[in-house]
């Protein structure tokens, strides 16, 4: 029931745009930018363009006709996992970038698309907020932190995917509709403008009483994972004591069991600190464009699966896990089992790069995504996209790896035995040392999107995954230059002879 009471907002706000117009090119003003931008903003347009925002939350696993899960797609240039699939021409775009080999025709348009429109869009709400008639200061000041939030994640995906990227904060709509693009440590200014906003004290309230809704702890986390992706140093104080103060306001908590906060019933525990609000229903495969479903549990599960207990659903095999990764975990760490189903034994098909081993935690289950409509596009699993585990990780590298100063008695080692306690079920104490503390992130947040971006920050990247790697296809040279991929070459000849001509980052075709 929690799951439906935002979904029941949201629909309330979406009736004041169309929900059925494709993608929002970030070179063109949409329908819905047209009709919401600009002009007097009462409450209720606010919140209408707030509910268009938070939508994007809803597409990444399949809009504009790609499968650009963004968690899929940080995970498939880790050590975690292979890319999979029926052959390496099956989506062979994601093939491409598992080996580091990506090309400006086949590179991840979607997620381009995706997160440019949510730029669009929430430039929309803080316009509208800006022209706001008859609201409350406090009221408006939430909605103002709320668009600045979401403007910076979806500006910190596309920062992190390619680096130099168009920039702007009103509508695009006079000719010849495009953007200047700036470097990626201008970039990374403008994200930090819009998180020391989000992140203003009474703003937005530590947790959220209404599901689904940004809240200062978020806000708080995502500058933390901004300011050490890019290493700014002379913030790590300042974002040491941000994971401090979300561990001392006593509002999260790890939840007890590591398997079961995966379930649809344990959407929203204590332990979430922001998630996309995934619901069965309204994807089609005609356009991703709409409805809130999500495809990733499909996408990474076997094909054909026979599962003898009847708790999980097949799919189309991308994504198998590497059997280095099952290794990791000690024997006894409930996480293992929690992160990863080893299907051998059991019926399945089998594709390329099988290993029998593949994620579990948006695994696709029976019952999370009932007919009718397009079922494969439409499973119920919300992306978690935030944690406190994450919180508690956070701090023990900022105080052990990079030297901070501990804030209010709160130690290092202490965040790390409450892992290892949730881990194993009891006391499981190791030396809280770099090593093991980057392990521990491994081990805690395998199959949600961060190993990838761990390894390019702590600068281990070109080490651990240039291999050789003929057993499974997988042969690959990483440089340090790769950690950003390929602008589509369909929006580097928008722009072609004009002042606003894209330049390639790295040394991609």
């Amino acid at each position: 029931m929690k799951k439906y009471t935002f979904l029941i907002t949201l629909l309330i706000l979406m009736g004041f745009i169309s929900m059925t117009s494709c993608g929002d090119d970030f070179l063109t003003a949409s329908s819905t930018e047209k009709k919401l931008a600009g002009g007097e903003a009462t409450e209720d347009v606010i919140l209408a363009n707030l509910a268009s925002a938070y939508q994007i939350l809803l597409f990444d696993s399949y809009a504009n006709q790609n499968y650009n899960s963004v968690l899929l797609m940080s995970d498939l240039r880790s050590d975690d996992i292979y890319k999979g699939g029926e052959n390496p021409g099956d989506q062979r775009q994601l093939y491409l970038l598992a080996t580091f080999n990506s090309n400006s025709r086949e590179t991840l348009s979607g997620l381009w698309s995706i997160y440019f429109t949510g730029l669009a869009r929430t430039n929309n709400v803080l316009t509208a907020c800006e022209n706001a008639v008859g609201v409350a200061e406090t009221r408006l000041n939430q909605y103002r932190a709320e668009g600045h939030f979401l403007r910076a994640y979806y500006l910190h995906l596309l920062w992190k995917f390619w680096g130099n990227i168009p920039y702007f904060e009103e509508p695009l709509d006079k000719s010849p509709f495009m953007a200047e693009q700036l470097e990626a440590d201008e970039i990374y200014q403008k994200i930090m403008a819009d998180l020391d906003f989000a992140c203003t004290e009474g703003y937005l309230p530590m947790k959220s009483s209404v599901i689904g809704r940004v809240n200062r702890a978020a806000a708080l986390m995502l500058k933390a994972r901004v300011v050490l992706y890019q290493k700014d140093t002379a913030k790590y104080p300042e974002i040491t004591k941000d994971m401090a103060a979300i561990i001392k306001s006593g509002q999260y908590d790890l939840f007890e069991d590591f398997d079961a906060m995966w379930r649809d019933e344990n959407e929203f525990c204590k332990e979430s600190i922001f998630e996309s609000n995934q619901l069965p229903e309204g994807k089609t495969w005609a356009s991703g464009w709409q409805g809130y479903g999500t495809n990733l549990p499909a996408f990474i599960s076997p094909n054909e699966l026979k599962d003898p207990d009847k708790i999980f659903k097949g799919g189309w095999g991308f994504a198998p896990v590497r059997p280095e990764a099952y290794a990791m975990y000690e024997a006894g760490d409930t996480r293992r089992d929690g992160s990863i189903n080893d299907w051998s034994g059991v019926e399945y098909k089998t594709r390329f790069q099988d290993t029998g081993l593949f994620m579990r935690k948006y695994a696709a289950r029976e019952g999370y995504n009932p007919p009718p409509g397009d079922q494969d596009l439409n499973y119920a699993n919300n992306l978690r996209l935030f944690r406190y585990a994450e919180t508690l990780l956070n701090y023990a590298e900022l105080v052990i790896v990079s030297g901070q100063s501990p804030v209010e008695g709160i130690t290092a080692q202490d965040c790390l035995d409450k892992i290892r306690y949730r881990a194993f079920g009891k006391a499981a104490s190791i030396p809280a040392t770099a090593q093991n503390i980057k392990l521990e992130r491994r081990r805690e947040f395998m199959g949600e999107g961060m190993r990838f971006w761990d390894l390019v920050r702590w600068g281990d990247a070109v080490q651990v995954l240039t291999e050789v790697n003929e057993e499974y296809n997988a042969t690959r040279t990483f440089a340090e230059w790769m950690k950003h991929i390929p602008i589509p070459q369909s929006e580097i000849d928008k722009t072609k002879n004009t002042q606003f001509e894209l330049k390639q980052v790295g040394q991609w075709n």
